[in-house]
């Protein structure tokens, strides 16, 4: 198929923008001598322009001396227009006349619909807070974070997630990050183990390698990680899980399996390490409940911010086994003094006043239709060739292709497309097992968007 974008907005006439761009396309080396074109009733139904728009367009290449036709065989493209890199110098009307590439697509995972931030409430709120707000809350902070904010958030957690805490087990953070980064430095030393799910996040992988501990990977199935494959011969310091919205795979793990962890780290005398990612936007059956809740002596509980509200917030948190408070609270005094103070006590006043749970109930309606809306354009544009996985929580899913592997020259394919998408074999410790799955992100894209993206997404793979 022969890519040309159309943008309609120019002011540059259609024919224009075909001409230009197949000229540009010889000239470069794209189109070589001998390669025949698309015939223009093809070319104009692939465009969704007017035959008379390409035939101008050929008959002008063709008085050029770019193409040459010939009846009843078709359009080709001539030998020696090949234009050497060293030799173009492109001239100042064909700089100002330059084609702009069609809008990208992006498929990224854990982005929330940023236009639909609850901007007047957290104003009116921010307006109430700076206002009234005693002076001495502009100075340096507690590092665990403003109490207010604490106190709200262990109500919020216990109430919502099955989270038992008292506030003062709680350390606000700069985002799950940071939080995972204190973790890192809480528990782990060089020659440590820790035991992860596979495939997990690259960024997660590479703070907890960081320390020089030793990462012991389980493979995770539609259900989440296969404790049955837990080590009984290694002493890890902790096991890291996502229970509620595994990432990137979407499981969600069995009370028999958060059990077998309990038990599991318990015997070993470690620690679990719960990511509770995107738990918020479950779409299918009912909310399931924090590993916490089950063993909170055993359990350190990581949580953000940033997919229920914006990823701007910066503000996360960690609920602690009581022994390991003040450890925290050091590592994190030396590793920024304290989250900014002014927004957790906005944040305290937006849960307080039920600001939050009105915002997740109505974006869980919002994302759960674009979650269908991406589901039903890949089934209609895809038919039987897809598997579809993890869709029941968050911001993502999977698709499975059989015999397509997603290498590096499949994913340049792709984006020359216009559309980028994210490989799970990225994320994964044993390499080999995943390279027929990516990741499609939709809460931050627009249903034409998710439309158009899934029918680039389709004629890239199957050059269509």
């Amino acid at each position: 198929m022969l890519w040309i974008p159309i943008n309609r907005a120019l002011d540059i006439p259609l024919n224009k923008q075909v001409y230009q761009q197949i000229r540009e396309k010889i000239l470069n080396g794209t189109l070589q001598g001998g390669e025949r074109l698309a015939s223009t009733r093809k070319l104009c139904s692939e465009l969704n322009v007017s035959r008379n728009v390409i035939l101008e367009a050929y008959e002008q290449l063709v008085a050029e001396g770019f193409l040459v036709s010939y009846k009843g065989s078709g359009t080709f493209v001539v030998d020696g227009a090949l234009l050497t890199q060293s030799s173009k110098v492109p001239s100042k009307k064909r700089t100002e006349e330059k084609i702009e590439e069609p809008k990208k697509i992006d498929f990224r995972s854990g982005i929330p619909a940023l236009d639909l931030f609850p901007r007047k409430t957290w104003a009116k709120l921010s307006h109430h807070i700076w206002h009234d707000t005693n002076s001495t809350h502009f100075g340096y902070d507690l590092p665990e974070g403003r109490y207010e904010l604490r106190e709200v958030l262990a109500n919020y957690l216990l109430r919502t997630r099955g989270v038992d805490c008292h506030p003062n087990q709680i350390v606000i953070t700069s985002g799950a990050t940071q939080a995972l980064t204190i973790v890192a430095r809480l528990l782990l030393s060089a020659n440590d183990t820790a035991i992860m799910e596979d495939p997990i996040t690259n960024d997660i992988q590479t703070i907890f390698k960081s320390s020089g501990a030793t990462i012991h990977s389980i493979p995770v199935d539609q259900s989440g990680m296969q404790t049955s494959l837990l080590p009984q011969d290694q002493q890890p310091k902790f096991v890291f899980i996502t229970p509620s919205h595994q990432f990137p795979l979407g499981g969600t793990l069995p009370i028999q399996r958060r059990i077998h962890l309990i038990n599991y780290a318990r015997y070993k005398e470690c620690y679990l390490v719960e990511d509770d990612y995107d738990s918020e936007f479950r779409y299918e059956g009912p909310p399931v409940s924090s590993l916490q809740g089950l063993d909170p002596h055993r359990v350190l509980y990581v949580g953000s911010f940033s997919k229920i509200l914006s990823p701007a917030l910066r503000i996360g948190y960690l609920v602690l086994p009581i022994e390991l408070v003040d450890k925290c609270r050091q590592l994190k005094w030396f590793s920024d003094l304290h989250t900014p103070s002014i927004d957790q006590l906005i944040l305290a006043r937006f849960i307080k006043e039920g600001y939050l749970e009105r915002h997740i109930a109505k974006m869980k309606k919002y994302y759960r239709n674009h979650r269908d809306f991406l589901i039903d354009c890949l089934q209609t544009t895809f038919s039987n060739k897809i598997k579809i996985l993890g869709y029941s929580t968050g911001l993502h899913l999977i698709v499975e292709l059989q015999n397509i592997d997603f290498s590096n020259a499949m994913l340049e394919q792709i984006e020359q497309f216009g559309v980028k998408v994210y490989p799970v074999e990225e994320h994964a410790i044993m390499k080999g097992n995943h390279n027929n799955r990516i990741i499609l992100g939709f809460g931050h894209l627009k249903k034409e968007d998710i439309q158009e993206g899934v029918s680039r997404l389709f004629r890239a793979i199957f050059n269509k």
